[in-house]
């Protein structure tokens, strides 16, 4: 089981929209896939169209004493190979929670160890704030995945992630691998391309050397939701999404190579 956190301390960059593109696109390619959402805002839990009220179960179960099990917590999408898990508002206490609940950091990691071999594949879809949630998700990561806007402004959160990441490696004392992908790219402005290529030559080779266009498909969360099996990839944002898959399994595949061969 490979688990992804998909994160940015930045709002706005599409973490959502990316953790559904390449959930879907792994499912495509044959793996059991998990996404698994930890926003309050729950954006991901309302694209599967599960309402707010009454509060459904979800990841605030697995913060529990005893804490539910992963795999009981997972919807069916309708998407052959994909589940999810629902985010709920009250995600938002856990901070308090976590100052006379101790072991609260280590909850997701938990949960994954007592999954067994349910899933390929699980995606955290991370809130846009360095706290408990994403640090647990960045503890229990094997890759991070970092969504982020082709502007100037969107570079000072990438570098703020780049050092989380950083840290979280250097606590667990395993590597965190980092993938940079460029999001909401329009080629046609001179601000979208100077931005693309400063965020390449500050990050090298983590960085994915296309980016995802701007696309008004890609608000329209029925393009990833659908349970329509042809229309893999419609639009320009989604074929980049699918190039991107390919682009992270493959430094994946290097990544473990290179583990095997030390």
């Amino acid at each position: 089981m490979r688990v992804w956190a998909i994160a940015n301390q930045k709002g706005g960059v599409g973490k959502t929209t990316t953790t559904l593109a390449l959930g879907r696109g792994l499912a495509m390619r044959g793996a059991r896939v998990l996404l698994v959402d930890l926003d309050p805002h729950a954006s991901l839990t309302r694209a599967f169209g599960v309402p707010p009220e009454p509060a459904p179960a979800g990841v605030l179960e697995l913060f529990n004493e005893p804490p539910a099990e992963l795999a009981s917590l997972a919807r069916d999408t309708g998407i052959p190979g994909l589940q999810h898990v629902a985010a709920q508002t009250a995600l938002a206490t856990l901070e308090r929670r976590s100052a006379t609940q101790p072991g609260l950091g280590l909850a997701l990691s938990n949960a994954l160890a007592r999954c067994g071999d349910g899933y390929d594949y699980v995606l955290f879809d991370c809130p846009p704030t360095l706290g408990l949630l994403m640090v647990n998700a960045l503890a229990a990561a094997d890759h991070l995945i970092i969504p982020t806007q082709t502007e100037p402004l969107a570079l000072h959160g990438l570098e703020g992630m780049c050092r989380t990441a950083d840290m979280i490696e250097r606590s667990r004392r395993r590597p965190l691998p980092v993938s940079v992908l460029p999001t909401m790219y329009d080629r046609r402005t001179r601000t979208g391309a100077e931005t693309l290529r400063e965020m390449q030559r500050q990050h090298g080779p983590r960085v994915w050397d296309d980016a995802i266009p701007t696309d008004t498909r890609l608000c329209n969360v029925a393009a990833l939701t659908s349970t329509a099996p042809a229309e893999q990839y419609p639009g320009r944002g989604l074929s980049a999404y699918r190039r991107a898959l390919e682009w992270i399994l493959a430094t994946e595949a290097a990544v473990l190579a290179r583990t095997e061969a030390a």
